[in-house]
């Protein structure tokens, strides 16, 4: 059975883009347009990694990490910030919410397939 990998992106663009690279890798792939999305779907299906980006409306991707890691069953799924933010202060106050890894956009396809699969195996 293949994992399954929630991205959450503002960017239709963007998540069709990683959406088709995982499933590309052998992934299921979820898809949520902002961190409110993304819980409410999460709540309601099994998931195995959640990958978001940091600047959405509605809910950011720190405050998603801060609730998704509030949740007993996600407390040590991996997440991993996409996000064209680099700031060395950013990504520690990522590390400080909860975030397993970081990845900065733009970013190669292999690039991605590879942080999934050293975060999940």
């Amino acid at each position: 059975m293949s994992k399954i990998i929630m991205t959450t992106d503002d960017s239709p663009s963007t998540r069709q883009m990683i959406g088709f690279t995982l499933k590309q890798a052998g992934f299921s792939v979820v898809e949520a347009c902002d961190g409110h999305d993304a819980l409410r779907k999460l709540k309601g299906s099994p998931v195995d990694m959640l990958i978001t980006d940091l600047n959405m409306p509605v809910m950011d991707g720190m405050e998603l990490i801060r609730s998704v890691r509030a949740l007993p069953q996600f407390k040590y799924m991996p997440i991993i910030m996409l996000t064209t933010e680099s700031q060395p202060e950013r990504k520690q106050a990522g590390k400080a919410a909860g975030a397993t890894g970081w990845i900065v956009k733009p970013f190669t396809q292999e690039q991605l397939v590879a942080v999934v699969n050293r975060v999940l195996h």
